[in-house]
């Protein structure tokens, strides 16, 4: 039993030991599991032997020889590449050079052949159109910028925007009356000017009548006429808006009048000469303009325009005539008759002595590099009730109901700007004037007449406010002065 008990108590305790020497055991080998789990989570595959390496060029254990040529092989190369790259550059610079060179040529033709101007002025610049745009007439100052849209896929975004399209015509040098440029909103136009008129007319007067076509009975009189006028005017114009404007012109007129006559068959070897002249306040006129459309390139700008003229001139039938013999028969008692009149006024007149109305359409086709223009009017001439003139020693004529000829007026012509300053213009004008009547007959001696004009043109801006145009005009038929100089210095405000 104790023997049992003995060898119970030994098992045990050898028990015991064993486990007591397996804990320690068993915890490092915990460990060590756990630490090679810890290792594996942060730390990579070791790498492959350098000899294993794709696309390696030096392998590890070359010889120092083949090191050095690749290296000084590489070194080459690389000087190569740069000599290359600065050849290159050098190359880039002198295409800079060029190019820049080629864009001045470039621009100095564009401003030799006025293509900037024409730019502005169809951008509707103020400050290139200048004072004489009068509205501008065509009158800020913008030029034509637009940004050509990027093509669908190249990711480029258009920058900034471009400007709206100019609605108002190009300015040209004027060469009519009538100009073709308005006033913009809220500017006045102010236009002192000057015009000098020049015409001699050789004249041959038959008064008598005839027994036969190769017998006159009467008075022939040869005569030489030369008159010189003078016109000053100051006009006003405003701009409503920016397509209509409003006009008053007030004129001051000195007009004289030479004239040589010989009476043949009077017993004279010698012509007398003798003049008149008149000046003073002249036929105050007023207009409004309206441009009708929006033009542009290759399109054409309408403009209408309605004008007035009143009569407050002094008129041919206010003045004393040297009538006596040669211009009426109801007069001829009443005074005596050895006194031979001229039949000219002794004054000339200011002004026409009708109230006249005129409505007229001018037109702007801009095309690169000129601009055509031109204007077509009638002009109609109110019929005047009871008038009388006055005659020479006291006598007065009653003339009764006097109706001037209407005229009908045409006008064509071309502009073209040479630099960004100065333009000019050259056009024709064309009147066709109507007969007069009085008392419903026409009066003995009225026929129709054509006057035929060719004009002129300069314009020079002195400032963007300023602006000086000279036009000449010539004669071309014989019922016209001969010579016409105008010159206007528009003034904006």
């Amino acid at each position: 039993m104790m023997r049992h008990a003995a060898w119970r108590y030994v098992c045990s305790a050898g028990c015991a030991g064993l486990v007591l020497l397996g804990l320690p055991v068993a915890a490092q080998q915990a460990g060590a599991a756990s630490g090679g789990m810890q290792a594996g989570t942060v730390s990579s595959p070791p790498a492959p032997p350098p000899s294993a390496t794709t696309g390696s060029t030096t392998p590890v254990a070359a010889p120092p020889e083949d090191l050095r040529k690749k290296v000084t092989e590489q070194g080459e190369r690389i000087d190569a590449m740069r000599s290359q790259i600065t050849a290159q550059v050098e190359q880039l610079d002198a295409m800079k050079r060029a190019l820049a060179a080629q864009e001045a040529d470039y621009q100095a033709l564009r401003h030799a052949v006025g293509l900037d101007e024409l730019d502005k002025q169809r951008a509707g610049n103020i400050a290139a159109g200048g004072a004489g745009a009068s509205a501008l007439p065509m009158p800020a100052s913008q030029a034509v910028a637009s940004n050509a849209p990027s093509p669908e896929g190249s990711g480029q975004q258009p920058v900034g925007e471009a400007p709206k399209q100019d609605s108002r015509p190009p300015e040209v040098a004027p060469i009519f009356q009538q100009p073709g440029v308005l006033t913009p909103q809220g500017h006045l136009i102010i236009e002192p000017a000057y015009q000098f008129g020049y015409s001699s007319v050789d004249r041959v007067a038959l008064v008598g009548y005839t027994v036969i076509p190769a017998i006159l009975i009467g008075l022939i009189d040869a005569r030489q006429v030369k008159t010189t006028t003078q016109i000053g005017w100051l006009t006003g114009r405003y701009g409503i808006t920016n397509r209509l404007e409003v006009e008053l012109r007030v004129p001051y007129v000195y007009a004289h009048t030479d004239t040589t006559s010989r009476e043949i068959f009077t017993g004279t070897a010698t012509d007398n000469a003798f003049g008149s002249s008149g000046h003073g306040l002249g036929d105050i006129e007023a207009t409004a303009r309206y441009q009708l459309n929006v033009g542009g390139p290759d399109k054409a700008f309408y403009v209408g325009w309605l004008r007035v003229k009143s009569r407050t001139g002094t008129d041919p039938f206010q003045v004393t005539t040297d009538c006596v013999q040669r211009c009426v028969e109801n007069v001829i008692n009443e005074v005596d008759l050895s006194a031979t009149g001229t039949g000219l006024p002794l004054e000339q007149p200011t002004g026409s002595g009708f109230w006249s109305i005129q409505p007229g359409l001018t037109w702007l086709y801009p095309t690169d590099p000129v601009v055509f223009f031109g204007n077509v009017s009638y002009l109609y001439n109110v019929a005047r009730d009871n008038v009388s003139r006055k005659i020479l020693l006291g006598g007065t004529e009653q003339l009764g109901k006097v109706k001037v000829g209407d005229v009908a007026d045409i006008s064509v012509g071309m502009g073209l700007s040479l630099n960004e300053r100065a333009s000019i213009s050259i056009g024709y004008d064309q009147s066709f004037v109507g007969i007069t009547k009085q008392n419903g007959q026409t009066v003995p001696g009225s026929t129709k007449s054509v006057l035929g004009t060719l004009l002129l043109g300069g314009s020079w801006r002195m400032s963007d406010k300023r602006t000086l145009n000279f036009t000449l005009g010539v004669g071309v038929t014989r019922d016209t002065p001969d010579a016409t100089v105008t010159v206007r210095v528009p003034m904006m405000y």
